[in-house]
């Protein structure tokens, strides 16, 4: 997936600008090293763009989504410093075929993409605009998911949402050519939609799932979680015809019945039609955010995110926040977990399946000990190489000295892993920094 993130920077692009790297990966004890060499490139202009999403496409290259607030550098088709959708297409060796952006006078970031059957792209986000690409509002932010074709062209757009603040975080495209999006849903502006008696005390939102035609028109929509905060990250279809959607949550009560202790990994299960099915938390005492996970081709699910906890689920914990690696079937049932990290905090933003039949897992980390031997300056970019036990291979550390993000991995078919993310670091790994934040890119070669 990508960075399924709320609260974290801006968003995404591409042109090139790149720093090569010497640091090859630290490789873990009884593996053999994958020799691998970075290339790392800063995108975007003076203001705030950030990556949230790279996908492997069929033509053996890769597209990256973000946003961008900028109107200068390497965004070339905007005027305005207002929030927009930034969508980049690259060969599989890395060049840059085409760039587009899309939204409104409002703040409009995109999050997700799928390539369709077609051979376009959907992507998905939040919008609070009514104006340019989008053409209603109704309040705040609402999902905003875009159709464009194989070049980059608007071919249809849809709004969902109420009064409030309703983030669209994940999609995937269903077997009938339609969507599945999932995110959340701000309750108490939800005009009496996710309201029920037993949320009244509602502080934070529910999970929101909308089923989409292949135009983008809603079949069905349904909420879950409880009266506090439930944040859905990630949507993954399961071999049942039914959706597993992963996310976070720190309620106990209406659909939430054994929380763990603060904000815990929580997972739905529901049916092709939107019926929840099963429920399950995950986690320990302390905090637990899940933001991705992948399926694993056997009918089980890995789930990567972090933790503060070393109780209950989590059998270690190597100090301030660990990666959490955690591997369920198609029941819910834990069949093992792992973290990965050292004495300070470290998170986990994304994974992606590996030819060799392990995982990629990106993040960040600011750890200086355990397995992370190499830190540039507070946040890195991590990406770690797990094999299909969930057992550490390689990793390595990419940035500067100021914040470093990875929030999506993909490998292409040609074998190359692309991390994208965001960075504010004009040094290190980074030649330099265009504005505020900038999309930082990653090829591993």
């Amino acid at each position: 997936m990508k960075n399924k993130g709320t609260g974290f920077f801006l968003t995404l692009l591409l042109v090139l600008v790149t720093a090569c790297s010497n640091d090859q990966g630290e490789t873990v004890e009884g593996t053999e090293p994958v020799v691998a060499v970075p290339i790392v490139t800063s995108i975007g202009g003076s203001l705030n763009d950030n990556a949230n999403a790279v996908i492997a496409t069929a033509d053996g290259g890769y597209a990256v989504l973000g946003h961008t607030q900028s109107a200068d550098g390497d965004v070339t088709d905007k005027t305005d410093t207002s929030f927009d959708y930034w969508l980049l297409k690259y060969t599989a060796e890395g060049t840059l075929q085409w760039s587009k952006r899309y939204g409104g006078s409002g703040d409009d970031r995109g999050n997700d993409i799928v390539e369709t059957t077609d051979g376009g792209y959907a992507i998905l986000g939040y919008s609070t605009s009514a104006d340019g690409d989008a053409s209603q509002n109704a309040g705040a932010q609402d999902y905003w998911i875009v159709k464009v074709s194989a070049v980059g062209e608007l071919q249809w757009e849809r709004s969902y949402g109420f009064s409030g603040r309703d983030e669209a975080l994940s999609l995937i495209q269903t077997s009938d050519q339609g969507f599945l999006v999932v995110g959340e849903l701000d309750v108490t502006a939800s005009q009496g939609e996710g309201i029920t008696l037993q949320r009244q005390r509602h502080a934070g939102g529910n999970y929101w799932a909308l089923k989409l035609d292949s135009s983008g028109m809603l079949e069905w929509s349904n909420f879950f979680g409880g009266t506090f905060t439930d944040s859905a990250f990630e949507v993954v279809a399961t071999n049942d015809d039914g959706y597993l959607i992963i996310g976070s949550s720190d309620s106990n009560d209406v659909d939430i019945s054994d929380n763990k202790g603060s904000y815990d990994f929580w997972v739905v299960k529901i049916a092709a039609e939107g019926s929840l099915l099963w429920q399950k938390s995950y986690g320990g005492s302390e905090i637990d955010q899940a933001r991705a996970a992948v399926a694993t081709g056997n009918g089980n699910y890995l789930i990567v995110g972090d933790t503060r906890s070393s109780d209950q689920d989590i059998s270690l914990n190597n100090g301030g926040a660990d990666v959490w690696l955690l591997n369920i079937d198609n029941e819910g049932n834990i069949l093992w977990e792992r973290t990965f990290g050292g004495s300070a905090f470290d998170v986990g933003r994304d994974i992606c399946p590996s030819q060799d039949g392990g995982y990629y897992i990106t993040g960040s980390s600011r750890s200086l000990d355990g397995a992370i031997t190499t830190n540039k300056g507070k946040n890195d970019v991590w990406l770690l190489k797990i094999d299909e036990s969930g057992t550490l291979e390689q990793q390595w550390t990419f940035g500067g000295s100021e914040i470093d993000f990875g929030h999506s991995v993909t490998q292409l078919q040609n074998g190359i892993v692309v991390v994208v993310g965001e960075s504010a670091s004009t040094d290190g790994d980074l030649t330099e920094n265009k504005g505020f934040t900038d999309m930082i890119k990653i090829e591993l070669r």
